[in-house]
């Protein structure tokens, strides 16, 4: 059987030199597979990297082309065995969704290339056969991000960044904005993106496009609640479940894995499916029960996005002995140091515009959101700071 062997991938123009490597991959010509971890580290041992795939991890037919880390959300990292063909099957129905008919495509690379939202702006690269423009090593800022989309010569520009990313794009303003407004689609995904901050960056005139989707289906495969060609959503219980062409195969040695069943992949998010649209609401595990009563933490934070003052929210639950849970704002305010809204606002509008069980009874104010993976909000340390439990590894405070 083939072997999975580890990619190490390197940061700013460095990550040109994998180009060839996962052209071969994407054609599925590789004699074995490959598991991309960031240079300098070891991969997740989760994808027992140096030894073989199985028999059910691969097939002779479509071979495993790539194993990726999933964000480890709920534990510990698990590898998604993506097929050549569920890969080569996300790359056109994106580019059949933002270019159809569109001339020379070029992605801009402005997130980690070793999780999937990064890698396949390299593979979709490899699809368009153009070079994409890669930001370089250190922190994306602002000045790097309009020096990269001006270094791009293609007619059809396109990047994928992360919420927090086209909040710092915008607050950084002129020609950030303008730089934005070059793009044919900027793909926006990984964690969600509030109302109000779509409503900015569309009134700037950027063709922003939300994203869903996971490293189970090959990164983002419904754009603005709409399904890729070929994707079907359907729900179990109120729970996603997702099936078509770029579902992954599996979980590295885990076989029978009961979110992989018949070709479709059960998600842990909950959704609502309304005239072909996919709403999420959330992760099943991010659901808050307070006063026997359920409250879903995406709709908390949209009605919370526009309140003067709050630049990001994320809600989330923390152990109460009166109510089970207690519903719990975090919010970083709109500008560095500047007001936020009080609790008793936060709960006025919450009670108005949701309903009054899912008014926050605390409000979290922080000077940026802590992060995991390439961009999500970690909820699990938000809960701690909520609940005042220090770090894992930090004694409590006194």
């Amino acid at each position: 059987m083939r072997p999975l062997l580890p990619l190490p991938v390197p940061t700013g123009d460095a990550v040109l030199s994998l180009l060839p490597t996962l052209a071969r991959a994407l054609a599925g010509d590789l004699p074995h597979a490959l598991a991309p971890h960031a240079e300098g580290t070891a991969p997740p041992a989760a994808l027992a990297p140096g030894t073989a795939l199985t028999p059910a991890e691969d097939s002779p037919d479509d071979p495993t082309a790539v194993v990726v880390a999933t964000s480890g959300s709920t534990g510990t990292p698990k590898g998604a065995l993506l097929p050549a063909g569920a890969l080569r099957a996300s790359a056109a129905a994106t580019a059949a969704r933002l270019a159809p008919g569109a001339g020379t495509q070029q992605w801009v690379l402005a997130l980690p290339a070793h999780h999937v939202a990064g890698l396949q702006v390299l593979l979709r690269s490899v699809r368009a056969g153009t070079e994409p423009v890669v930001l370089p090593p250190g922190p994306s800022t602002a000045a790097a991000f309009v020096a990269a989309t001006a270094a791009a010569t293609g007619r059809h520009l396109l990047t994928s960044l992360v919420p927090t990313q086209l909040v710092r794009l915008l607050d950084a303003g002129g020609e950030a904005v303008a730089a934005l407004t070059r793009y044919a689609a900027v793909l926006v995904g990984s964690a969600a993106t509030p109302a109000p901050l779509l409503a900015r960056a569309r009134a700037a005139g950027i063709a922003v496009v939300t994203t869903y989707g996971s490293s189970e289906t090959c990164g983002g495969c419904v754009y603005d609640g709409v399904p890729l060609d070929g994707v079907q959503p359907s729900l179990e219980d109120g729970r996603l479940v997702l099936a078509g062409p770029v579902v992954a195969r599996g979980y590295r040695g885990l076989p029978g894995h009961p979110a992989f069943r018949d070709g479709r992949f059960r998600t842990d998010d909950t959704a609502d499916l309304r005239e072909g649209r996919v709403h999420v609401l959330g992760r099943v595990d991010d659901l808050i029960t307070t006063g026997g009563l359920k409250v879903a933490p995406a709709v908390v934070e949209d009605a919370l996005a526009g309140l003067p003052g709050v630049g990001e929210v994320v809600v989330v639950g923390v152990e109460d002995p009166e109510w089970g849970q207690r519903v719990v704002a975090c919010v970083v305010p709109e500008h560095p140091g500047g007001p936020v809204p009080t609790l008793e606002a936060v709960r006025e509008r919450v009670g108005r515009d949701v309903a009054r069980h899912a008014a926050p009874r605390q409000l979290l104010v922080l000077p940026a959101l802590p992060l995991r993976g390439p961009g999500k909000p970690d909820r699990a340390r938000l809960r701690d700071l909520a609940a005042g439990r220090p770090p894992l590894g930090e004694p409590p405070r006194r």
